[in-house]
Order: structure tokens, then sequence, then C-alpha cells
């Protein structure tokens, strides 16, 4: 489930989790005040270990990128 990101006047910001189908918060769950939904930047993407290319994509036999002969 998606992480959102909400602007209460009283409390200040704080993260809400809800289904994507869900529709906004607009009352704080904290003091009932009513709230604004911030626009996040998402999360990156991020890469594990020495490199996907390596083992998944590469064709067996072909040459390092960057070697001369």
């Amino acid at each position: 489930m998606p992480t959102y990101d909400y602007e209460c006047p009283e409390c200040g910001n704080f993260e809400y989790f809800q289904s994507m189908s869900d529709d906004p918060l607009t009352l704080c769950p904290t003091c009932n005040n009513p709230v604004k939904r911030l626009i996040g930047g998402g999360s990156g993407l991020i890469f594990k270990g020495s490199g996907f290319y390596v083992t998944d994509s590469k064709k067996a036999g072909s040459k390092k990128e960057g070697s001369s002969s």
C-alpha cells in the first residue's frame, strides 16, 4: 500500500498508509482539523548488487565494453 504525506496545521506533517482507490483524507486522524495532501517526489529506482545487466541481459561470449584489441 502506498504512503501518502499530509499536512495538518495543528499536528504538522504526517504519513498515512492507504489504498490507491481510497479517497484522500480530509480530516486529521489525531485532532480532526482539515488536512492538505502533499505532493511527494516518489521513491527512486534502487539497484542492489554488482549490476543486473551482468547476469540478466548480457549475451554469452560478448566482449566487455570499453576493451580494445
